[in-house]
């Protein structure tokens, strides 16, 4: 049966287009077949780029350098050389025996004497008070028309109308009151003659009965103590009440073979003892326990060191010492050598200025540092 044309011609078209997407496939897989080929060298050729930058130590070449090196460490020492060395000579050790010591100091009674300088800045310093104070009232202390009024316009008038009893005849309410200087030489800064002029102000000038006392029936006013004390006078050195302005320090006498020196007192530390213990056992076996004192602190504030002296016999080692200071106060009580335990022969209570004097010059350079000013 023959076909129509038209039935024919769309048979042909159908079989054309599939040909066609046939043939646009097989190009694009050719494409793409081509493409991958050239990005895989140019792969190949960065990884062959790394490879040389940055090489990788294979085992074989980590097994050979770790033998390399093993045979490096382990080559043989050297032969001994031919020429002998001298033995090396024995020196003897040198030990030190821990010593701990007291420094026993008495504290200052009374403050320093003040310079010529202090004192006159003092006196200007009460009369410029004088100047800037509100005046003083006489009806707010005393009442009208009573012997302690009448006593106090008596000592008024004496003192120039001046209520102040130390600033001499200067009136800070007058037209001078400006001049408020003190003139060269002038005694009127002078301690000495503060307290004369106290002691006559303190005098009762009026009886209770209204009536002036004449200056020989007055009652004279208690003096204070002076300064200086008989021990001072006579250079007692083993008084505590000497020196009251400045401190003191406790120097003992040790005989030391035929000779003897001054020091403080010390003695060896055992092991079962601490540095303050010992020292608190050395001033009583040294001093005696007639003394009411204390132990500042448990830290040394000096130290002093005897070097060992030579021995020619090795066996025997050298022995030199260390001396710790511990500071300490006492309150009351005196010194008692009888029947110490470290062979002392006499003691001193002296002050910084005669330490020098009587300590060896090496012993008193290694405290100096902890000597007080005063």
């Amino acid at each position: 049966m023959s076909t129509s044309s038209r039935g024919g011609s769309s048979g042909v078209a159908a079989v054309s287009a599939m040909l066609l997407r046939s043939g646009q496939a097989t190009r694009s897989s050719r494409a793409g077949a081509a493409v991958c080929t050239q990005c895989r060298k140019s792969s190949q050729h960065q990884q062959q780029q790394l490879s040389f930058s940055n090489p990788r130590r294979l085992y074989s070449e980590a097994a050979a350098t770790a033998s390399i090196s093993s045979s490096a460490i382990q080559t043989p020492p050297p032969p001994p050389s031919s020429l002998q060395t001298a033995p090396e000579t024995q020196t003897p050790t040198t030990r030190y025996r821990i010593k701990s010591g007291i420094i026993l100091t008495r504290a200052p009674l009374l403050t320093r004497s003040l310079t010529p300088f202090e004192s006159a800045f003092f006196l200007y310093q009460k009369r410029l008070n004088e100047r800037l104070a509100t005046p003083f009232r006489r009806e707010m202390f005393f009442k009208k028309d009573t012997a302690q009024e009448m006593d106090w316009k008596i000592k008024l008038k004496e003192r120039n109308g001046v209520p102040a009893k130390d600033i001499g005849r200067y009136n800070p309410r007058g037209r001078m009151a400006w001049n408020d200087e003190v003139l060269v030489g002038s005694r009127t800064s002078n301690p000495d003659e503060v307290l004369e002029k106290l002691l006559k102000d303190a005098e009762v000038r009026v009886s209770e009965d209204g009536e002036e006392i004449a200056e020989e029936d007055r009652v004279p006013v208690e003096r204070p103590m002076p300064r200086r004390t008989e021990a001072d006078e006579k250079n007692d050195v083993k008084r505590l009440d000497r020196a009251l302005d400045q401190t003191l320090y406790l120097v003992v006498k040790k005989a030391v073979g035929k000779s003897a020196t001054w020091e403080f007192p010390s003695g060896y530390v055992p092991t079962e003892e601490a540095l303050h213990e010992t020292a608190k056992r050395v001033l009583a076996e040294s001093a005696g326990v007639n003394m009411n004192t204390w132990i500042v602190g448990r830290v040394p504030i000096a130290h002093y060191i005897t070097k060992p002296e030579e021995v020619e016999s090795v066996k025997a080692p050298a022995t030199g010492e260390k001396i710790f200071f511990l500071k300490g106060r006492i309150m009351a009580g005196q010194v008692d050598l009888n029947g110490n335990k470290h062979g002392l022969t006499d003691f001193k209570w002296v002050t910084k200025a005669e330490l020098p004097e009587l300590l060896p010059r090496d012993y008193f350079w290694s405290v100096r540092n902890m000597i007080e000013e005063r």
